[in-house]
């Protein structure tokens, strides 16, 4: 019978704040998104200057790659990854493939922040404060869950990075975040600095 694992308290909790941060985050958007719907004269109030703009954000193309707002995948995903913190809190335990599966959501969600990253840096040319917490909370839950995955065996590894695992899983994050926040200080350096 194949082996469950839980997590750590300290593990829990980082999902549960940031799939609660994730959805926060999709369910203001998602708001926003509709009352844009309404009146597309609104003015979302994140919208603070040409670079932060979170209505140019949202009534873009890539806004709704799948043909509906991406908050909504948003208030699906996050709320998963709420549910999963809360249960390893209570003592859950799941097996393998579960482990494997909310690597790869996490991979897939992860994916598509770096590629929402891309084109509202490049493309849509301005930011929405919405989005950049999912992509921070996204880019955390990913790393997080990854090391927990390789370090409970469930992806393979060298026992070398295992161990390193064990002691700095937070330098990932932290580089993964730091290149996105450099990335955008250096794409509006003029800006910022005006």
């Amino acid at each position: 019978m194949e082996r469950a694992a839980g997590g750590s308290r300290a593990f829990a909790v980082l999902l549960v704040l940031t799939g609660a941060a994730g959805l926060l985050a999709s369910w203001v958007i998602t708001l926003d998104k509709f009352k844009l719907l309404e009146d597309p004269g609104f003015t979302p109030g994140c919208s603070l200057n040409p670079v932060v703009s979170c209505g140019s954000v949202m009534t873009s193309d890539q806004a709704s790659a799948f043909g509906f707002p991406n908050p909504m995948l948003g208030l699906v995903a996050y709320g998963v990854v709420v549910c999963v913190g809360a249960s390893l809190l209570a003592g859950a335990a799941f097996p393998r493939w579960y482990w494997l599966t909310f690597a790869a959501g996490c991979l897939f969600g992860v994916g598509f922040v770096s590629w929402l990253q891309f084109e509202s840096l490049y493309r849509i040319n301005a930011l929405c404060l919405w989005c950049c917490l999912a992509w921070v909370a996204t880019i955390l839950m990913f790393w997080y869950v990854t090391s927990f995955a390789v370090r409970r065996r469930f992806l393979p590894a060298p026992a070398g990075f295992r161990s390193f695992l064990d002691e700095f899983t937070w330098m990932f994050p932290l580089v993964h975040i730091g290149i996105v926040g450099m990335l955008i200080l250096t794409r509006w350096w003029d800006f910022w600095t005006n």
